[in-house]
């Protein structure tokens, strides 16, 4: 079974892909399915008078049987092919699965028929017929070494800017894995990068940071200092001004990780029988030397015990916020956040 194409795969395709009969667009991020929308309607009827061969239905009132007349129609523009779009697909796939089964080894016509869905099990029947032969493409929220390669090279193809690798990594924290928040500040930066186009992580944080930024990072170090309650009131400033959850933990999230990083070096250090400084641990796990004495208190205050659990805490807090907690998003981040906080003698 071939594996499914990621989004930003099938997007950095330089020539238009031939698009096959059946095709699903699933996953949790609406910015990437948009541009994989568009770049399949593109390779499927071109431009111009191509929209008349364009048909989109909304998943929990299209019919099956409406759905295959426009797939057979010939097209009047657009190359001889037809597109049919199924936005919010899912309860459609419910009601027609073997159907649809059925229709990915027996295309009808030379139309397109695109699902969009917000899940899609690998596991299926209809999964793997699409996998045989369709196109399965996965726009998950990417990780974060594929949202820094893709970045500077979205930068650069749609607002001809070039970002130097440490504004990729300070735009990254600061909005997070959120691919349509992240083109709407590269082009607020676009209009900022003067004649050499290029973007700074000084450019940066002054533009995009604003006090949301400068907000998180001052609950983070109440965090880190034992203030619990002052870091819950910054927390929830950020959240009544609209930031969003994932993307105030993709801030944090940077600077904990090193903390991790850094427990983790000390413990294999004295396990070797050497006998480690904090700081130097701290410099090793990514620390810069202008920030060194106060990320040692910070770290001195976590304690070795809350330091080694510091992957667990981020991992479980991500997975809460991407729907796998009965919590609401802002009870997720709090429970981090009392997590760090407390004292060590309560730890």
């Amino acid at each position: 079974m071939a594996a499914a194409l990621h989004a930003l795969d099938f997007l950095s395709q330089s020539d238009p892909p031939a698009v096959p009969p059946l095709v699903a667009l699933f996953g949790d991020d609406a910015f990437l399915k948009r541009l994989a929308a568009r770049a399949l309607r593109n390779a499927v009827l071109g431009a111009g008078d191509a929209e008349f061969s364009h048909t989109q239905f909304m998943g929990n009132s299209a019919e099956l049987r409406e759905v295959l007349d426009e797939l057979a129609t010939v097209a009047l523009f657009g190359g001889g092919r037809r597109l049919v779009t199924i936005e919010e697909a899912d309860e459609f796939v419910s009601r027609y699965r073997s159907q649809l089964e059925n229709l990915a080894g027996e295309p009808r016509g030379q139309g397109v028929l695109v699902l969009e869905v917000k899940t899609w099990p690998s596991n299926t029947r209809l999964y793997k017929a699409v996998a045989a032969q369709g196109l399965n493409i996965d726009c998950s929220t990417p990780n974060l070494a594929r949202l820094t390669k893709w970045l500077p090279a979205w930068a650069r193809q749609q607002y001809q800017i070039r970002l130097e690798p440490a504004a990729v990594e300070r735009l990254a924290e600061i909005i997070g894995p959120e691919l349509g928040l992240l083109d709407q500040e590269l082009a607020k930066l676009s209009a900022a990068a003067g004649s050499e186009g290029s973007i700074s992580a000084e450019a940066v944080a002054e533009l995009v940071g604003g006090w949301r930024a400068k907000t998180t990072w001052e609950m983070l170090d109440a965090a880190l200092a034992g203030e619990a309650p002052r870091a819950l009131r910054e927390l929830e400033r950020l959240l009544l001004s609209g930031e969003n959850a994932i993307g105030v933990l993709a801030q944090m999230s940077s600077t904990l990780r090193r903390f991790a990083a850094a427990t983790r070096i000390v413990r294999q250090a004295e396990a070797a029988g050497r006998r480690p400084t904090l700081r130097g641990a701290l410099e090793e796990a990514g620390f810069k030397s202008f920030v060194l004495a106060k990320a040692e208190a910070q770290l001195r205050q976590l304690g070795r015990e809350r330091g080694d659990q510091l992957f667990t805490w981020l991992l479980e807090t991500d997975l809460g916020l991407k729907g796998q907690s009965v919590q609401e998003p802002r009870a997720v981040l709090e429970q981090l956040i009392v997590r760090m906080a407390k004292t060590r003698a309560a730890s």
